[in-house]
Protein backbone atom coordinates (compact mmCIF):
# COMPACT_ATOMS: atom_id res chain seq x y z
CA UNK A 1 0.00 0.00 0.00
CA UNK A 2 2.72 2.47 0.96
CA UNK A 3 4.72 1.68 -2.19
CA UNK A 4 1.60 2.46 -4.24
CA UNK A 5 1.17 5.77 -2.41
CA UNK A 6 4.78 6.67 -3.14
CA UNK A 7 4.20 5.85 -6.82
CA UNK A 8 1.11 8.07 -6.91
CA UNK A 9 2.92 11.00 -5.29
CA UNK A 10 5.95 10.65 -7.58
CA UNK A 11 3.78 10.51 -10.71
CA UNK A 12 1.89 13.66 -9.69
CA UNK A 13 5.12 15.56 -9.06
CA UNK A 14 6.41 14.41 -12.44
CA UNK A 15 3.28 15.46 -14.38
CA UNK A 16 2.36 18.68 -12.55
CA UNK A 17 5.00 21.45 -12.42
CA UNK A 18 2.98 23.17 -9.69
CA UNK A 19 3.56 20.25 -7.28
CA UNK A 20 6.51 21.23 -5.09
CA UNK A 21 6.85 18.22 -2.81
CA UNK A 22 5.11 15.18 -1.37
CA UNK A 23 3.53 17.13 1.50
CA UNK A 24 1.86 19.45 -1.01
CA UNK A 25 0.42 16.47 -2.86
CA UNK A 26 -0.87 14.66 0.24
CA UNK A 27 -2.51 17.71 1.82
CA UNK A 28 -3.57 19.89 -1.12
CA UNK A 29 -4.36 17.63 -4.10
CA UNK A 30 -8.00 16.47 -4.14
CA UNK A 31 -7.28 14.02 -6.97
CA UNK A 32 -4.79 12.14 -4.79
CA UNK A 33 -7.17 12.21 -1.82
CA UNK A 34 -10.13 11.00 -3.91
CA UNK A 35 -8.18 8.02 -5.27
CA UNK A 36 -6.92 7.14 -1.78
CA UNK A 37 -10.48 7.14 -0.41
CA UNK A 38 -11.69 5.21 -3.46
CA UNK A 39 -9.30 2.41 -2.56
CA UNK A 40 -10.92 2.19 0.87
CA UNK A 41 -14.39 2.20 -0.70
CA UNK A 42 -13.44 -0.37 -3.35
CA UNK A 43 -12.03 -2.67 -0.64
CA UNK A 44 -15.38 -2.54 1.16
CA UNK A 45 -17.35 -2.97 -2.09
CA UNK A 46 -15.52 -6.16 -3.04
CA UNK A 47 -16.21 -7.63 0.41
CA UNK A 48 -19.94 -6.99 0.28
CA UNK A 49 -19.97 -3.89 2.49
CA UNK A 50 -21.97 -1.99 -0.15
CA UNK A 51 -23.48 0.72 2.05
CA UNK A 52 -20.17 1.53 3.76
CA UNK A 53 -18.46 1.67 0.37
CA UNK A 54 -21.08 4.10 -0.96
CA UNK A 55 -20.83 6.22 2.18
CA UNK A 56 -17.04 6.50 1.88
CA UNK A 57 -17.52 7.46 -1.79
CA UNK A 58 -20.08 10.08 -0.77
CA UNK A 59 -17.74 11.57 1.84
CA UNK A 60 -14.94 11.69 -0.75
CA UNK A 61 -17.24 13.56 -3.17
CA UNK A 62 -18.15 16.11 -0.49
CA UNK A 63 -14.51 16.68 0.45
CA UNK A 64 -12.93 16.66 -3.02
CA UNK A 65 -15.67 17.36 -5.57
CA UNK A 66 -14.74 14.09 -7.31
CA UNK A 67 -17.26 11.25 -7.54
CA UNK A 68 -15.85 7.75 -8.10
CA UNK A 69 -18.24 4.84 -7.73
CA UNK A 70 -16.75 2.26 -5.34
CA UNK A 71 -17.22 -0.42 -7.99
CA UNK A 72 -14.97 1.34 -10.52
CA UNK A 73 -11.49 -0.04 -11.19
CA UNK A 74 -8.64 2.47 -10.88
CA UNK A 75 -5.10 1.50 -11.83
CA UNK A 76 -1.73 2.63 -10.49
CA UNK A 77 -0.30 6.14 -10.82
CA UNK A 78 -3.61 7.61 -12.01
CA UNK A 79 -3.57 11.41 -11.77
CA UNK A 80 -6.81 13.38 -11.44
CA UNK A 81 -5.64 16.98 -11.91
CA UNK A 82 -7.74 19.74 -10.27
CA UNK A 83 -10.54 17.19 -10.40
CA UNK A 84 -13.63 19.21 -9.50
CA UNK A 85 -16.69 17.75 -11.23
CA UNK A 86 -15.08 14.46 -12.27
CA UNK A 87 -17.55 11.55 -12.35
CA UNK A 88 -16.41 7.94 -12.83
CA UNK A 89 -19.14 5.31 -13.10
CA UNK A 90 -19.53 1.88 -11.55
CA UNK A 91 -18.22 -0.29 -14.40
CA UNK A 92 -15.52 2.14 -15.56
CA UNK A 93 -11.95 0.90 -15.72
CA UNK A 94 -9.03 3.34 -15.64
CA UNK A 95 -5.65 1.87 -16.53
CA UNK A 96 -2.21 2.66 -15.14
CA UNK A 97 -0.66 6.11 -15.72
CA UNK A 98 -3.87 7.73 -16.97
CA UNK A 99 -4.46 11.46 -16.50
CA UNK A 100 -7.95 12.92 -16.01
CA UNK A 101 -8.68 16.64 -15.78
CA UNK A 102 -11.55 18.56 -14.18
CA UNK A 103 -15.12 18.15 -15.39
CA UNK A 104 -14.56 14.74 -17.01
CA UNK A 105 -17.37 12.17 -17.07
CA UNK A 106 -16.77 8.49 -17.65
CA UNK A 107 -20.47 7.70 -17.97
CA UNK A 108 -22.85 4.99 -19.10
CA UNK A 109 -25.59 5.03 -21.71
CA UNK A 110 -27.37 1.84 -20.63
CA UNK A 111 -29.73 1.09 -17.76
CA UNK A 112 -29.02 -2.66 -17.76
CA UNK A 113 -27.88 -3.78 -14.33
CA UNK A 114 -24.72 -5.86 -14.27
CA UNK A 115 -23.74 -4.93 -17.82
CA UNK A 116 -20.57 -3.13 -18.84
CA UNK A 117 -22.03 0.39 -19.09
CA UNK A 118 -18.99 2.63 -18.64
CA UNK A 119 -15.78 3.05 -20.66
CA UNK A 120 -12.42 1.37 -20.22
CA UNK A 121 -9.33 3.56 -20.43
CA UNK A 122 -6.20 1.59 -21.20
CA UNK A 123 -2.83 2.68 -19.81
CA UNK A 124 -1.49 6.14 -20.52
CA UNK A 125 -4.76 7.72 -21.68
CA UNK A 126 -5.17 11.49 -21.20
CA UNK A 127 -8.70 12.92 -20.92
CA UNK A 128 -8.88 16.71 -21.26
CA UNK A 129 -11.02 19.05 -19.15
CA UNK A 130 -14.77 18.80 -19.63
CA UNK A 131 -14.61 15.73 -21.88
CA UNK A 132 -17.42 13.17 -21.77
CA UNK A 133 -16.65 9.53 -22.55
CA UNK A 134 -19.98 7.74 -22.68
CA UNK A 135 -20.52 4.03 -23.21
CA UNK A 136 -19.04 0.61 -22.54
CA UNK A 137 -16.23 0.77 -25.12
CA UNK A 138 -12.44 0.98 -24.89
CA UNK A 139 -10.11 3.96 -25.29
CA UNK A 140 -6.83 2.48 -26.46
CA UNK A 141 -3.43 2.74 -24.84
CA UNK A 142 -1.82 6.18 -25.08
CA UNK A 143 -4.89 7.80 -26.66
CA UNK A 144 -5.82 11.43 -25.97
CA UNK A 145 -9.27 12.96 -25.55
CA UNK A 146 -9.36 16.70 -26.27
CA UNK A 147 -11.02 19.10 -23.84
CA UNK A 148 -14.83 19.29 -24.09
CA UNK A 149 -14.97 16.40 -26.54
CA UNK A 150 -17.91 13.98 -26.43
CA UNK A 151 -16.68 10.46 -27.21
CA UNK A 152 -19.34 7.91 -28.14
CA UNK A 153 -17.27 5.21 -29.85
CA UNK A 154 -13.94 3.40 -29.33
CA UNK A 155 -10.69 5.32 -29.76
CA UNK A 156 -7.77 3.31 -31.20
CA UNK A 157 -4.48 3.20 -29.33
CA UNK A 158 -2.28 6.26 -29.83
CA UNK A 159 -5.01 8.30 -31.54
CA UNK A 160 -6.59 11.61 -30.52
CA UNK A 161 -10.34 12.29 -30.34
CA UNK A 162 -11.62 15.87 -30.62
CA UNK A 163 -14.96 17.57 -31.14
CA UNK A 164 -18.64 16.95 -30.41
CA UNK A 165 -19.29 14.24 -31.38
CA UNK A 166 -15.60 13.34 -31.31
CA UNK A 167 -13.68 12.70 -34.52
CA UNK A 168 -10.65 10.43 -34.51
CA UNK A 169 -7.28 11.82 -35.54
CA UNK A 170 -5.00 8.97 -36.50
CA UNK A 171 -1.69 8.51 -34.76
CA UNK A 172 1.20 10.38 -36.34
CA UNK A 173 4.69 8.94 -36.37
CA UNK A 174 6.79 10.70 -33.74
CA UNK A 175 9.95 12.38 -34.97
CA UNK A 176 13.31 11.05 -33.88
CA UNK A 177 14.08 14.12 -31.81
CA UNK A 178 10.68 14.36 -30.12
CA UNK A 179 12.11 12.75 -26.97
CA UNK A 180 10.10 12.27 -23.81
CA UNK A 181 8.00 15.39 -24.43
CA UNK A 182 5.59 13.21 -26.45
CA UNK A 183 4.98 10.90 -23.49
CA UNK A 184 2.67 13.39 -21.82
CA UNK A 185 0.41 16.10 -23.20
CA UNK A 186 -1.38 18.42 -20.79
CA UNK A 187 -5.17 18.48 -21.31
CA UNK A 188 -4.71 16.07 -24.23
CA UNK A 189 -3.33 18.87 -26.40
CA UNK A 190 -0.42 18.12 -28.70
CA UNK A 191 1.43 20.24 -31.22
CA UNK A 192 0.06 20.38 -34.77
CA UNK A 193 -3.29 18.94 -33.70
CA UNK A 194 -5.96 19.67 -36.34
CA UNK A 195 -9.67 19.04 -36.38
CA UNK A 196 -10.22 16.53 -39.22
CA UNK A 197 -13.50 18.23 -40.20
CA UNK A 198 -11.72 21.59 -40.50
CA UNK A 199 -9.00 20.00 -42.64
CA UNK A 200 -11.61 18.59 -45.04
CA UNK A 201 -13.40 21.95 -45.24
CA UNK A 202 -10.12 23.71 -46.09
CA UNK A 203 -9.55 21.22 -48.91
CA UNK A 204 -13.08 21.76 -50.24
CA UNK A 205 -12.58 25.53 -50.17
CA UNK A 206 -9.29 25.24 -52.07
CA UNK A 207 -10.98 22.97 -54.62
CA UNK A 208 -13.89 25.41 -55.11
CA UNK A 209 -11.51 28.33 -55.68
CA UNK A 210 -9.47 26.27 -58.14
CA UNK A 211 -12.64 25.38 -60.07
CA UNK A 212 -13.66 29.03 -60.16
CA UNK A 213 -10.33 30.01 -61.71
CA UNK A 214 -10.58 27.21 -64.31
CA UNK A 215 -14.12 28.24 -65.28
CA UNK A 216 -12.99 31.85 -65.77
CA UNK A 217 -10.12 30.70 -68.04
CA UNK A 218 -12.41 28.42 -70.06
CA UNK A 219 -14.98 31.21 -70.48
CA UNK A 220 -12.29 33.58 -71.74
CA UNK A 221 -11.04 31.00 -74.28
CA UNK A 222 -14.58 30.31 -75.52
CA UNK A 223 -15.19 34.03 -76.06
CA UNK A 224 -11.87 34.34 -77.94
CA UNK A 225 -13.04 31.53 -80.24
CA UNK A 226 -16.08 33.61 -81.14
CA UNK A 227 -18.59 31.40 -79.37
CA UNK A 228 -21.21 33.48 -77.66
CA UNK A 229 -22.26 32.26 -74.21
CA UNK A 230 -25.45 33.14 -72.42
CA UNK A 231 -24.71 35.85 -69.90
CA UNK A 232 -25.09 34.79 -66.30
CA UNK A 233 -25.86 37.14 -63.37
CA UNK A 234 -22.66 38.52 -61.90
CA UNK A 235 -21.72 37.14 -58.49
CA UNK A 236 -19.05 37.97 -55.97
CA UNK A 237 -15.83 35.98 -56.33
CA UNK A 238 -14.81 33.61 -53.57
CA UNK A 239 -12.35 35.10 -51.11
CA UNK A 240 -10.30 32.11 -49.97
CA UNK A 241 -8.66 33.93 -47.05
CA UNK A 242 -11.99 35.18 -45.70
CA UNK A 243 -13.66 31.76 -45.91
CA UNK A 244 -10.70 29.92 -44.37
CA UNK A 245 -10.70 32.36 -41.44
CA UNK A 246 -14.30 31.33 -40.68
CA UNK A 247 -13.34 27.64 -40.57
CA UNK A 248 -10.29 28.06 -38.29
Amino acid sequence: MFSQLREDIASIIQRDPAARNAWDVVTCYPGFQAILMHRWANWCWKRGLKWLARFISHVARVLTGIEIHPGATIGRRVFIDHGFGVVIGETAEVGDDCTIYQGVTLGGTSLTRGAKRHPTLESGVIVGAGAKVLGGFTVGQGAKIGSNSVVLKPVPAGCTAVGNPAHIIRKETASADSGSAQLFAAYGVTQSIDDPVAKVLHKLIDHAVSQQEQIEKLTALIEQAGIRCEEMPACEKLNIDQINSLVD
